[in-house]
């Protein structure tokens, strides 16, 4: 699990209360349920109205998967395409479906079992790659779901202060109730400005980088399988594979 998600959030809401504390205020104040259901509430529903049934399901397992995900590196791959190399230049392909069974990676056990079932290279790339497409769609509209609901939350929340200020005017003749009236009406704006800036697009922008580690993980794992079946020297891999790293993960390998 990479926890910045979860520490960059939760420090964002603890400087909001720490500074709300030092001007003066009741963090308490904040928790007023109306503007909060009509903020998150009418967000997702239009977020859903924008979208199918099944982006809305698929939205709530990426949610979990944005705040308890371990980010994918590419340099974690390496080894293990070196050391199947090494054992399909010993002894054939054929002898990779035993060490296959320790190998927790399903897209890469999924490659080399194709490879091991005498599949075209051409025909196993465009497999492969087609995955690696297909898995950058899904990421992008779950990604998009939650791009959405930033956009759509601070209107959302001048709608809210909106119809709170019209509770006001209804209110002129008793002057006591004024003061928490305009309070609440502008509680509205505030959950939504503050949900979109920090929480609704910091996941979207998250799920944007898990996707896009994974896909660059993908594909250096198709690069790794095609070395393998076409027989090439381990070093010479391992060599190749390394080359496609980003820099920092690629001083991480050589070190």
């Amino acid at each position: 699990m990479d926890p910045a998600t979860l520490i960059g959030i939760g420090v964002a809401f603890a400087v909001i209360v720490t500074a709300n504390v030092l001007e003066g205020g009741n963090p308490a104040s904040m928790l007023l349920l109306p503007p909060m259901l009509l903020v998150f509430g009418a967000t997702l529903a239009v977020c859903l109205a924008g979208g199918t049934i099944a982006d809305a399901k698929a939205s709530v397992k990426a949610l979990v998967r944005a705040f308890t995900a371990k980010a994918p590196t590419a340099k974690d791959s390496v080894p293990t395409l070196v050391a199947l190399a090494e054992k399909a230049r010993r002894e054939g392909l054929l002898s990779l479906e035993d060490e296959l069974r320790g190998v927790d990676d399903e897209f890469l056990v999924r490659g080399v079992t194709l490879a091991i079932d005498g599949t075209d290279p051409d025909e196993l790339r465009e497999i492969l790659e087609g995955e690696v497409h297909a898995k950058r769609g899904d990421d992008k509209q779950a990604a998009k779901f939650f791009a959405d609901a930033g956009a759509y939350a601070p209107t959302i929340g001048i709608v809210g202060t909106v119809m709170g200020l019209v509770h006001v005017l209804e209110n002129l003749a008793e002057p006591e109730k004024l003061g928490h009236l305009i309070a609440a009406a502008f509680l509205a704006t505030l959950w939504g400005v503050l949900s979109a800036n920090v929480l609704w697009l910091p996941i979207s922008s998250r799920l944007k980088r898990l996707s896009e580690l994974e896909a660059n993980r993908m594909e250096l794992v198709i690069e790794g399988i095609a070395a393998i079946q076409a027989g090439s020297n381990p070093r010479v891999v391992q060599m190749k594979l390394t080359s496609l790293l980003p820099a920092g993960q690629r001083e991480a390998e050589a070190a």
